[in-house]
């Protein structure tokens, strides 16, 4: 169980990004009336800058 947790965590990031800040993304460019670029849904674009963003923080060690 130790093990289970230690690999959450180890991508905890990762998912952050995806559950957090993509959905964050898609509702800010909802409420504010923005379109998102090439036809793209507000959550797709929101995943395709959270993904991104979760990986970058799970390999580094930080999100900045």
């Amino acid at each position: 169980m130790e093990n289970a947790v230690k690999g959450l965590f180890k991508i905890m990031p990762f998912l952050f990004g995806i559950g957090f800040v993509a959905p964050l993304i898609a509702q800010t460019m909802i409420y504010w009336g923005w379109r998102p670029p090439l036809g793209l849904t507000p959550i797709s674009f929101g995943l395709l800058i959270g993904v991104p963003w979760g990986l970058y923080a799970t390999i580094r060690g930080r999100w900045v």
